[in-house]
């Protein structure tokens, strides 16, 4: 029994041994070799690698992949007509070279990120004084781009101590003004906007208004023309009726006075609620009643006066 526990036990031993002195490379990373403290292998190739047990030899790993870094600060800088802005950018780098890498910068990416950031900042800062606001939103922002980036990889290649990786892009994602600015560019717009507008109310009402007068005189010309050949056709059609009355009447003055006195009477008693006190035998309106007729036949004259 103590012989298998024994024996057992020298297996699991080993296979800590072997698990300890293997490691895998993945093709995304690269593997580095640590003896004692320092570098003793770069491994770029993927696949399954040999080193000696801890402590002897450790391993880390680096990527190698297309890494990308975001700007994080929000620091106003000055234009060249001294106006703040805030810039976010981002920067496509790698490592080319983990040896120099792990020298001259750090073990890991997040301090090829924040040596990174540091420059660029700087690079930045010093490119956009050159220009003015107009000129970083239109006309000369790739040239921008293009003058960060060849100074960030002036700083990371050249010198004694090279990086040991490569910049591949710097872009400009936003250019804003401060807050303060912006909150005050918003109001002048907001106020041109609403002057446009209140503009643009005020040549509407005006224009309404010059319809609408132009409208109404329209109708008023064309009810007083309306009105003037209303009345001449109807001057017209009373000067035919005068004359056909005048020569139909020309041809018996006593039943034309008749058919007038008739009429006269039926204006008068034109309702129910008329009432009329008046002395038949002292006025010439009621003739008629008192005459015996008229030439084409008379009516007798009432007795005393109608009351209705």
């Amino acid at each position: 029994m103590n012989r298998i526990g024994f024996i057992i036990t020298s297996l699991l031993v080993l296979l800590a041994l072997l698990s300890s002195m293997l490691f895998v490379v993945d093709q995304r990373q690269f593997g580095v070799v640590y003896a004692l403290g320092q570098v003793k292998e770069v491994i770029s190739e993927p696949g399954l690698k040999f080193k000696l047990p801890p402590p002897l030899q450790n391993v880390s790993y680096i990527d190698k992949r297309l890494l990308t870094l975001d700007s994080a600060d929000t620091e106003p800088m000055l234009t060249a007509e001294k106006q703040r802005v805030v810039i976010d950018w981002f920067v496509r780098w790698r490592i080319t070279d983990p040896l120099a890498y792990i020298r001259n910068v750090g073990l890991d990416e997040a301090a090829g990120n924040n040596q990174l950031n540091r420059v660029v900042r700087n690079a930045l800062q010093e490119e956009v004084n050159r220009f003015t606001v107009r000129e970083l939103l239109s006309s000369r922002r790739e040239q921008l781009m293009q003058d960060v980036r060849r100074e960030v990889i002036e700083v990371v290649k050249g010198g004694s101590k090279p990086w040991g990786i490569d910049v591949i892009d710097v872009r400009i994602t936003r250019a804003d003004y401060v807050d303060a600015i912006t909150e005050s560019v918003y109001r002048r717009m907001e106020a041109e906007r609403k002057r446009v507008a209140n503009e643009l109310r005020s040549t509407g009402a005006a224009e309404g208004e010059k319809i609408r007068a132009d409208a109404d005189r329209q109708r008023e010309v064309a009810i007083a023309n309306a009105y003037r050949d209303a009345q001449k056709v109807k001057g017209e059609g009373d000067a035919q009726a005068a004359s056909l009355y005048g020569e139909a009447f020309g041809r018996d003055p006593q039943f034309a006075q008749f058919y007038r006195s008739l009429e006269a009477y039926k204006t008068s008693f034109s309702k129910k609620s008329d009432v009329l006190v008046i002395d038949p035998n002292g006025t010439e309106f009621f003739r008629a009643f008192r005459s015996g007729g008229s030439g084409s036949g008379g009516a007798a004259a009432p007795a005393q006066a109608p009351r209705r």
